[in-house]
């Protein structure tokens, strides 16, 4: 096992560490440290774009695969890399990769809020309708989180399912609605949302708003 001085360099974005340790031992760039890490995942995550550019140079593979299933380009649009993303994208990187919880580069990005990686995935071909394991979508995650530009672009897309039900019965709209996100509530709601789909536990959007936006939404149902 490499050191693990390299990793915590190439996390920190020192380049001239990195590259000089790799000039003495190149297979360092296969190396997995103790989470069966490469090089390449920590710089990702840490963001150095000359970094990571030099390591796919010298042959670093584009999607290792961490003891969580994560590549890099998972922890690039984690972290809100966006040059980064961009380029791992263009030398193939996977885009509908999924860790051992099956969260993507997309659920991330659109947790997180990250608008320009979102749409960056979705022309890479990322799966709009994605799941992890407990059956959310990058739209459920814009909308638990309040992500109103993400939501925007979302719900945008032609083949984005939007009354979804994740393990739990929740839509989007569910979640939107229980965290209070007036301006993303009404933005399903005119996208196609189901004010009267109901959840495992038989509650309805409406059931978990707060008054106010509960006659928001169905004033707003009214006049669609």
């Amino acid at each position: 096992m490499a050191d693990k001085t390299i990793y915590q360099s190439a996390y920190k974005g020192d380049f001239e560490t990195v590259s000089r340790e790799l000039e003495i031992n190149p297979k360092l760039i296969y190396t997995k440290d103790s989470s069966d890490r490469i090089i390449l995942h920590w710089a990702s995550l840490g963001g150095n774009f000359k970094l990571v550019s030099y390591l796919v140079d010298l042959g670093s593979p584009i999607d290792p695969l961490d003891d969580t299933d994560t590549t890099p380009l998972i922890l690039a649009s984690s972290a809100g890399n966006n040059e980064i993303v961009a380029f791992l994208l263009d030398k193939g990187a996977n885009v509908n990769q999924q860790s051992s919880n099956l969260h993507s580069s997309l659920q991330y990005a659109a947790s997180k809020g990250w608008l320009e990686i979102c749409i960056k995935l979705i022309e890479h071909g990322g799966n709009v309708n994605i799941t992890d394991k407990y059956g959310s979508t990058p739209l459920h995650r814009a909308a638990s989180k309040g992500n109103n530009e993400v939501l925007k672009f979302l719900l945008s897309n032609d083949t984005l399912k939007v009354n979804h039900q994740d393990i739990y019965g929740n839509s989007a709209l569910h979640l939107a609605c229980e965290d209070d996100h007036q301006e993303e509530a009404i933005l399903l709601l005119k996208h196609g949302a189901d004010l009267s789909l109901k959840n495992k536990e038989g509650l309805t959007p409406l059931n978990l708003c707060t008054p106010m936006l509960m006659r928001i939404l169905k004033a707003n149902s009214e006049n669609t």
